[in-house]
């Protein structure tokens, strides 16, 4: 390489140190949107709100909460994926993010590739309920009903491909089970259906059971997480009740456009584990989504999201799930 070219590379590289270095010292210097796919009043608008409000005070900026609900959280995703990565365009993703791959024949971005991960939020277990009436009172009279008839037993969900939904199906095939999925427009059709005794079970996130199994209409047999949710800490885990190793949980991170800055990245980052640091945002976030607070560097964010796509896609392609 002669003079001249090596002169003209080191002085291209030195133009993109400064304009990083730059960029660092001025963010943010505008307002940010966090995006997110689901409709208002739901747990991920009420993270990303929360979030978006005290994120705003250590960075000077407005943070705008723009929802664009549609194909499972596909099309705020394909929108962050295809934003320019300066870090003023985020996407709060939640698990079913990592669900997406494997349920979706193609998808317009890559769920891992097209974006920088910045920062955990959140995290939280599924409850498997039934009629606080009906004849099962544990994860193992389930399991027990749906190896003697298979195909009998049937459960309920939010719908097909949701957190819900795949929670059931990996009970199942863990368990050596077959079990019937039903699915329904959204948790509180499914919690009518199980009040109803249109199916035996359903598998809900916890602020859409507690009220329920508190009046005594619900009896909740297990959580899907690794240990026992703090909100219910009588109910075992379904690994304690005959499905070792089984475990589930959703959760809620918050993505940037592949490319970011990782000054920006790692500004982000840290203000975020500073915000859920505190008390009173973990009992906030504990109170209203039922679930807790979650910090991990972007690495670290980076090999959960891997982890649980290829999860996701090999078990819908064992159960020979249909795929939307």
């Amino acid at each position: 390489m002669n003079i001249a070219r090596r002169t003209a590379l080191a002085a291209s590289a030195a133009a993109v140190l400064c304009a990083a270095v730059a960029h660092a010292e001025t963010y943010p210097a505008q307002v940010i949107r966090v995006l997110h796919g689901f409709g208002p009043g739901g747990n991920a608008d009420t993270v990303a709100r929360l979030l978006g409000a005290e994120l705003s005070k250590p960075l000077g900026q407005p943070i705008i909460v723009e929802p664009k609900p549609g194909a499972g959280g596909v099309l705020a995703a394909d929108t962050v994926a295809k934003a320019k990565p300066d870090g003023y365009t985020l996407l709060l993703a939640t698990g079913g993010h990592a669900i997406s791959p494997a349920m979706y024949g193609k998808l317009p971005y890559d769920a891992v590739k097209s974006f920088q991960p910045v920062a955990a939020v959140s995290t939280f277990p599924f409850l498997i309920v039934v009629n606080a009436q009906g004849k099962f009172h544990t994860i193992k009279d389930l399991l027990a009903a749906a190896s003697a008839k298979p195909g009998m037993v049937t459960y309920g969900s939010a719908g097909i491909g949701t957190g819900q939904h795949l929670s059931g199906a990996l009970m199942a095939q863990m368990a050596g089970v077959q079990m019937n999925h039903i699915p329904y427009k959204g948790e509180s059709a499914a919690v009518s259906a199980v009040l109803g005794a249109e199916v035996d079970f359903v598998v809900l996130a916890p602020t859409a059971a507690v009220s329920h199994i508190k009046a005594g209409k619900l009896r909740a047999l297990g959580t899907s997480g690794s240990t026992r949710w703090p909100g219910l800490p009588d109910v075992p885990t379904v690994a304690e009740q005959g499905v070792p190793r089984y475990e589930v949980k959703s959760w809620t991170a918050l993505l940037a456009p592949a490319g970011t800055p990782a000054s920006v990245v790692k500004r982000l980052n840290t203000e975020v584990n500073a915000v859920l640091a505190r008390p009173d945002i973990r009992a906030r976030i504990e109170e209203t989504t039922g679930g807790e607070t979650s910090t991990a560097t972007p690495d670290e964010l980076r090999a959960r999201i891997d982890a649980d796509v290829k999860r996701w896609v090999q078990l819908v392609a064992d159960a020979k799930i249909s795929k939307e």
